[in-house]
């Protein structure tokens, strides 16, 4: 924002920028008098110090140098209006004394005291006279306005967010410099206009979950879109497991039998239930005929099957000589098996 301030009593503050403007006081003094300053009137010889006309009965002001007609010190003295580029007059000035008085300014000393005079102002080394000092969009007054500066181009508060600061994607309305305000994805919301879409309450600082169009605080995405787990039936927030398409928290799938997690480790199924190896060979594996241990299949292992009995491979052996029977003929003998060489000794 802009900052205004004056060499007099006037302090005028803009709220855009760190620039200065002042409303400015001649380098020349009118002669002054009780009640403030006065420009004089002589009764002895006394000439302009530049055209050497007398200044009898005349106004004059004062400078360092000598007195100046009014006319020869607008020309020697005054700045020129940045805006219209016409002189700035030695009446566009602050006063110290009463307005209206003689002195004033000529053609102003028999206006009302509430009649306030033109003032010059200066901004970054520029001159203007008070009605000069508008905005360059809607060309309001920004004497007693915030402004700031755009390029070359001075411009009122509402024409400068009107035209450069972002909208509101939810209402539509500027969103003003200094508001609080939330960004994402290219697009700006006011911190109240940033809302849930299902519950409808600001979301502020909280973490958020986009969906389309639409942005969901975290309870709301999750009740309205996550996945539930088979078993417990709560949320899945993080990483969990699918078994037959069906969602699991992982601590929640477990051996049927023994409860051991299965994340991560090899299981089967029986009835659709999950289990770990040990447990579904104790309740469902054949068992070998040689050594009884469940025949799981799992891990490559393969098995020989006889009418109702199973054995291993490596187990599928002749009781007597132990050589292994896999792929080869062999001869029962009641609970054994024998090789060919070992059943024709019998």
């Amino acid at each position: 924002s802009q900052s205004l301030s004056s060499v007099g009593d006037r302090a005028l503050q803009g709220h855009l920028g760190h620039c200065k403007l002042t409303l400015t006081q001649h380098p020349a003094d009118l002669v002054t008098g009780e009640g403030g300053p006065q420009t004089g009137t002589m009764t002895e010889c006394f000439d302009c110090d530049n055209c050497k006309e007398s200044l009898y009965g005349r106004k004059y002001i004062q400078m360092d140098n000598g007195p100046y007609c009014i006319p020869c010190y607008d020309a020697h003295f005054a700045n020129t209006c940045d805006e219209c580029k016409e002189l700035i007059g030695h009446d566009c000035r602050v006063s110290t004394g009463p307005r209206g008085q003689a002195g004033w300014s000529p053609g102003l000393s028999d206006l009302s005291s509430s009649v306030c005079p033109p003032q010059e102002l200066y901004y970054e080394d520029r001159h203007y006279h008070e009605h000069c000092f508008r905005c360059f969009r809607c060309d309001r007054s920004l004497a007693d306005e915030p402004f700031t500066c755009q390029g070359e181009e001075l411009l009122c508060n509402d024409c400068y967010c009107s035209e450069f600061s972002s909208k509101c994607i939810a209402c539509e309305k500027t969103v003003m410099p200094g508001s609080r305000k939330l960004e994402y994805n290219g697009q700006t919301w006011h911190e109240h206009c940033f809302i849930c879409s299902s519950c409808q309450q600001p979301i502020g600082s909280r973490s958020f979950i986009p969906d389309k169009k639409d942005y969901y605080c975290v309870p709301c995405y999750e009740s309205k879109f996550a996945p539930r787990c088979t078993r417990c039936k709560k949320t899945l927030t993080k990483g969990g497991v699918t078994y037959r398409d069906e969602p699991w928290h992982k601590e929640c799938f477990v051996c049927t039998g023994c409860k051991t997690p299965l994340a991560g480790q090899q299981f089967t199924s029986q009835d659709d239930n999950p289990y770990c190896i040990k447990c579904f060979g104790n309740l469902y594996a054949k068992k070998c005929s040689a050594c009884t241990k469940p025949i799981t299949g799992f891990g490559g292992g393969k098995y020989v099957s006889f009418e109702d009995r199973h054995w291993h491979h490596n187990c599928f052996n002749c009781a007597r000589c132990s050589t292994s029977l896999v792929g080869k003929g062999f001869i029962p003998d009641n609970d054994e098996i024998l090789c060919r060489d070992c059943s024709s000794d019998l």
